[in-house]
């Protein structure tokens, strides 16, 4: 039996479920990448939705990213907080704001946790949209040598 969607994500009903679709990436230094993702959104009946992304090189199927963890209501309303891990040693620790139909999340350098070895991320901003029947969202990155960029741009349909 599904759990009720808790109150305190009720706003955030329109992201629920598996959204798969394709996107394009790039940043100075790396050569441009198309890619396939599914990113899910999943409640189980407490004040939080877990999040799941996975992605894939267009051209080969090889895995590119993967990233876990949970979009959580702030304190304030309309306010959201994003905490994940990236396999890339980051946790990345975002705030943000949510209307209707989308939320702009950001982390900066005091969101970002980074192991000995990890990626020299300092800041992601995420932009997630819904037009229609679609998922749009938008990153960019700023890391230790380059100012925040755009990285990502993709559009995703839910799975019914």
């Amino acid at each position: 039996m599904t759990p009720a969607l808790h109150e305190k994500v009720a706003l955030l009903a329109f992201l629920v479920g598996t959204w798969r679709g394709e996107g394009s990436g790039g940043f100075p230094g790396i050569e441009p990448f198309a890619y396939r993702e599914e990113l899910v959104f999943e409640h189980v009946g407490e004040p939080f939705l877990l999040y799941r992304q996975e992605s894939w090189s267009l051209p080969d199927g090889a895995p590119l990213h993967f990233e876990r963890g949970f979009l959580r209501p702030g304190q304030e309303p309309a306010s959201l907080e994003l905490c994940l891990a990236h396999p890339l040693g980051l946790t990345e620790v975002a705030h943000g704001t949510l209307d209707t139909t989308s939320i702009e999340l950001t982390a900066t350098t005091d969101g970002i946790g980074r192991a000995a070895t990890g990626s020299d991320v300092t800041g992601l901003i995420r932009r997630y949209r819904l037009e229609d029947d679609a998922l749009m969202y938008q990153v960019d990155m700023a890391t230790a040598a380059t100012p925040m960029t755009r990285h990502l741009d993709g559009k995703l349909r839910r799975l019914l």
